[in-house]
């Protein structure tokens, strides 16, 4: 299992937006520069570059080596370090979630691959500590794993939390 340290206090900051983490997605396998950025959130370049510097300051980015664009201009690309894998963080920071929720709401429907599983469970502690660490070693074994960038992409939301319901 990858030992994760806590988030500092700057880190946790600039993991708390979910434009942020829309945009260390992505730049998660391929470097684009913040005016690719921009055109895929559909935002402002000037707006997003802010974030962009952001997760560049705080280690999530980092900047690859400059570039000329069509019209001659100096263009950075920027790729996600995976830092953020690596981190313990609120965790239940409401914008993952919100990340989370836009990322889903733009999957076409007609194309929804999209699945969702929803379990309860009731365990004993030591069983409950056995699902978390075989979840999170099975997480981390594929995280590890090489991007192929002809492969389609994908994202992955996990939640596991005490169940209000069930007292």
């Amino acid at each position: 299992m990858t030992e994760r340290r806590l988030a500092t206090d700057a880190e946790a900051k600039a993991l708390a937006s979910a434009l942020r983490l829309r945009i260390l997605r992505i730049c998660a396998g391929e470097p684009r520069t913040n005016k690719e950025i921009a055109a895929i959130l559909g935002r402002d370049p000037a707006s997003v570059l802010h974030h962009t510097r952001t997760l560049v300051r705080t280690g999530f980015l980092e900047a690859q080596e400059e570039r000329r664009g069509a019209r001659g201009a100096r263009e950075i690309p920027y790729l996600a370090t995976r830092k953020s894998w690596s981190l313990e963080a609120p965790a239940l920071d409401r914008s993952m979630l919100d990340a989370f929720l836009e990322e889903l709401a733009l999957v076409p429907a007609v194309e929804a691959e999209a699945e969702g599983i929803r379990m309860a469970l009731r365990l004993p502690p030591p069983q409950m500590e056995e699902f978390r660490t075989r979840l999170k070693d099975l997480l981390d074994e594929f995280a590890a794993r090489p991007d192929d960038p002809a492969a389609p992409a994908w994202s992955l939301f996990l939640v596991v939390h005490p169940d209000p319901n069930r007292p």
